[in-house]
């Protein structure tokens, strides 16, 4: 299992910073830096700046929405930073939700064709192929290709999933799966289902990548760690879709409590329903040493994950400074 690096969870990092963050990560050994969207900095742009200070770690996109540009436009950008970085970037995309799409005037509809349209347009543009697609949802006119040759025309592109029709499709089309918020049992649970996709659509389930995410903080102080964490968890407990998940991952009388605490008093009130008994019970890691963090990490191995992607949650400000104790207690454990 590779281990993988996210630093903007949670926490707003001075976009000038993040690069020389990174440049930190390559050198204890994380595999890749993954950068999500949302309403925080922009991944592509951050991934150019840290592609021009870094050598070897791969740049991953977690999650970019198909609905904030164009497949033309996200395949023109990808080939690009493909070149630039030689070849380093992972795309992941999502298909996000209702609130997402109505930031970027779209109608969230049909997430099941409009993620294989989409995929299905990024791919021939970034390889540099002639489109003029024309799908149920996007089209993209005629005689469109890239002005050059892509050095690096095989793009790997990834696909957030949890439920069942998603996670198959995603073993159908692309290169693997992007799981959030999800206990190992869930995570192999996901894992069967998208390499069921691959071979129903005659691919090697083998090659499939399984990628996992589990938020960690560090602090010798854990009830620290574990202050910054319930936060976080709060937001997924009272998220639509977020709360259905853990609801069906046996969580239903804990998700209810922050509900209820929710509606009567508020966030904080939301944050104080989330017990320790069912924090531990999620996949985050309050630790006062990184070996806890590695250890904990082991499952989501046995349940079949390829990567692991750590989100850092900051305990401490200056949040650029917590990161960096981070990473440098995580190449020395």
């Amino acid at each position: 299992m590779i281990y993988d690096v996210e630093i903007n969870s949670a926490a707003h990092y001075p976009a000038a910073e993040v690069p020389e963050l990174v440049v930190l990560a390559e050198q204890v050994g994380f595999g890749a830096f993954w950068k999500g969207e949302s309403n925080s900095t922009d991944p592509v742009v951050m991934l150019s700046a840290v592609a021009s200070r870094t050598k070897t770690i791969k740049l991953g996109t977690a999650i970019y929405h198909i609905y904030g540009r164009s497949p033309v436009t996200l395949g023109i950008q990808s080939a690009t930073l493909q070149d630039l970085s030689g070849g380093r970037l992972l795309l992941g995309l999502g298909v996000a939700n209702k609130a997402i799409a109505g930031w970027h005037g779209g109608v969230f509809d049909r997430p099941l064709k409009r993620a294989r349209e989409y995929i299905d347009v990024v791919r021939k543009v970034a390889a540099g192929e002639r489109v003029e697609y024309e799908g149920e949802i996007y089209n993209t006119g005629k005689r469109f290709q890239l002005s050059w040759k892509p050095s690096y025309p095989n793009l790997p592109v990834y696909l957030a999933g949890l439920g069942p029709q998603m996670t198959k499709l995603v073993g159908k089309i692309s290169d693997g799966v992007f799981i959030n918020m999800a206990t190992p049992a869930k995570v192999k649970e996901i894992a069967a289902r998208v390499r069921e996709g691959a071979v129903e659509a005659g691919r090697d389930p083998s090659k499939i990548e399984i990628i996992a995410k589990s938020r960690v903080s560090l602090n010798p102080d854990k009830k620290l760690a574990r202050a910054k964490l319930r936060q976080v968890l709060t937001f997924y407990n009272i998220a639509d879709h977020y709360s259905d998940m853990l609801r069906g991952m046996g969580f239903e009388k804990e998700v209810q409590a922050i509900h209820e605490a929710f509606q009567k008093g508020g966030f904080k009130a939301a944050m104080g329903a989330l017990t320790d008994e069912y924090m531990d019970k999620l996949p985050v890691v309050p630790a006062s040493d990184v070996r806890e963090i590695k250890e904990k990490m082991k499952a989501f191995e046995e349940a079949g994950a390829t990567r692991m992607v750590i989100p850092y949650v900051p305990v401490t400000e200056p949040v650029v400074e917590d990161a960096r104790r981070f990473l440098e207690a995580w190449g020395k454990a």
